[in-house]
């Protein structure tokens, strides 16, 4: 396989580890780097990624390696897995790990983790088993380990080798302050410290941390645009009060009409903020989902262009709604969500919109043939944020990137964008070189 010179750099910088972590920034292909190291060793390789990318990683391995691949979800390719000895990979997504306790039996293998930081919760079940395990060695990818927090590096530590407790890691390198929310009290952090020293712990441990910048490549300028409208007007009503009915059929506040032909109290779906959480939740759809002004911004961008969209979206329903927008448009359509994977669309009309949901096609694949992505609501994690981006703005792309990012000011979304840019000034100190002391 030829390498560019940095993946090549990535190798070398741990060729004396046999526990290793490529957080090469997203679209520098550790795809590569990390399948190279992993086959440099001679035990079997088990991958484990996220269900959506299963089917990529056992084309990349029959691709580039002359071995044989199993697809781990099958439980009768499972059982030869277990049974072949060899040189061979076997590939499986996170949350099937756990249900296949057989696994634990393994002993003397590589272990292969794309997207390491979705064990950054060590107490999920996927993270328990996957540090549970008894691997020869270890190979970590992502461009985003620590989703801009640095305390979910803790579990990715474990399995680099690096035995320090959970307790005396954050007394190192977090800090934090005890607050009230919602009559309980917890811990929340505030920001970091030392972090000169855990770079250089994470670099002895065979961490390697790598910019576009620091891998010499010139990517397209990428330019955000807001695209600012009012949130439903049901948005200050609910804030007020914590609690709205919304007629779904026509977006707005629902009123019962019945009669002898029938009731429409099908459409009423009450919300109600009776928590924390559930009142962030309904605002953020009281400013997408459920905002008529939202979708007419969406139809006047897609009306804007003929050129290949990607939009990005966190519910099914609102997708459903913007679907129907673009297929009466006569525009083709491509969907990548946790039930639905088709991208002819894409592939071959360069008109096509393509609907992502951010957990299910966030990070991972390559869509450099569209260079405009519409965020019709915005996550709430950084690295879904980030690693969205990336989806076009990687090697291969030729063109300037857009991103359009529908957001109604003076609203939650705000307050959101602005804490997806503070982790990732948090995320960007960490992949900063460092300089040796002395």
């Amino acid at each position: 396989m030829n390498l560019y010179p940095h993946q090549q750099k990535a190798l070398e910088l741990t060729a004396a580890h046999n526990r290793c972590a490529y957080y090469l920034d997203m679209g520098l292909g550790k795809t590569f780097v990390g399948s190279e190291k992993a086959f440099e060793f001679p035990e079997k390789v088990l991958l484990v990624c996220q269900h959506s990318k299963i089917s990529d990683w056992l084309d990349h391995f029959r691709t580039y390696y002359p071995y044989t691949v199993f697809d781990l979800t099958q439980k009768k390719q499972l059982e030869e897995f277990m049974g072949t000895v060899g040189k061979f990979a076997g590939v499986i997504n996170y949350e099937l790990t756990f249900r296949r306790k057989i696994l634990k039996s393994l002993s003397g293998f590589t272990l292969m983790l794309d997207e390491s930081s979705l064990i950054q919760n060590e107490t999920a079940k996927r993270s328990k088993f996957i540090l549970g395990l008894n691997p020869a060695n270890v190979v970590l990818l992502s461009g985003t380990p620590t989703g801009g927090k640095y305390e979910k590096l803790w579990s990715q530590c474990q399995l680099l080798g690096w035995n320090i407790s959970k307790d005396l890691f954050w007394k190192q390198y977090v800090d934090t302050e005890w607050v009230e929310n919602d009559g309980f009290w917890r811990q929340r952090v505030i920001g970091y410290k030392n972090v000169d020293r855990l770079k250089k712990k994470l670099a002895d441990h065979g961490a390697v941390f790598m910019t576009t910048e620091e891998a010499g490549l010139s990517l397209p300028e990428k330019t955000m645009i807001q695209v600012k409208t009012a949130p439903s007007p049901l948005y200050w009503k609910f804030k007020r009060e914590r609690v709205v009915s919304v007629d779904t059929v026509n977006l707005g506040e629902f009123e019962l009409d019945s009669d002898f032909w029938g009731s429409n109290e099908h459409a009423e779906r009450e919300l109600i903020g009776d928590t924390s959480l559930t009142n962030r939740l309904y605002q953020r759809q009281l400013c997408g989902l459920y905002n008529p002004a939202r979708y007419e911004a969406f139809r006047d961008l897609v009306n804007s262009t003929d050129d290949r969209l990607i939009v990005f979206y966190n519910f099914t329903e609102e997708m459903e709604r913007m679907k129907r927008m673009v297929e009466a448009m006569n525009r083709p359509v491509s969907i990548q969500n946790g039930e639905t994977k088709d991208l002819t669309a894409y592939n071959y009309k360069a008109d096509s919109v393509t609907f992502i949901q951010y957990q299910a096609g966030a990070r991972g694949g390559n869509y450099q043939k569209a260079n405009k992505i519409i965020y019709f609501s915005l996550p709430e994690s950084w690295e879904l944020w980030e690693q969205s981006q990336k989806r076009i703005h990687r090697m291969g792309q030729e063109h300037p990137c857009f991103y359009y990012l529908l957001i109604c000011p003076g609203t939650v979304e705000e307050n959101i964008l602005e804490t997806l840019q503070m982790r990732k000034d948090y995320n960007d100190e960490l992949f900063q070189k460092y300089e040796t002391a002395g």
